[in-house]
């Protein structure tokens, strides 16, 4: 699959997990909701989140390689954040989008990892 759309579904995926972690954590308005889910889903926060995974050795070398793929893949920047954070986050959708398609036991104990 291409590591864009890869990247796309692990979005969408990764909005899901933070947003059931939010909801069973007590968060119950909407409005609550949406700020509470930027500090897990904006660009700087996958950013950040991804060093942190890289830099505690908590990723293998083959994560390594898929987050790299996606980091790499040409995609259009998004104007609210600089290009070195923005192919960061879309390195870490990938990583979410290729492990919901081929490894869910990983992508749990990932997301155990990120959002505690």
């Amino acid at each position: 699959m291409n590591n864009l759309v890869l990247a796309y579904l692990g979005d969408a995926v990764y909005e899901v997990y933070v947003r059931e972690f939010l909801i069973l954590n007590g968060v119950a308005k909407v409005k609550d909701l949406q700020n509470a889910a930027i500090d897990y889903v904006s660009a700087k926060a996958q950013a950040r989140i991804l060093e942190r995974l890289i830099n505690e050795k908590i990723l293998t070398d083959e994560e390594i390689d898929i987050v790299k793929r996606g980091r790499n893949a040409h995609s259009h920047q998004n104007k609210s954040t600089d290009i070195v954070t923005y192919k960061k986050a879309t390195g870490f959708e990938t990583l979410i989008g290729y492990l919901y398609q081929n490894d869910k036991n990983r992508l749990e104990e990932l997301m155990r990892e990120v959002l505690g």
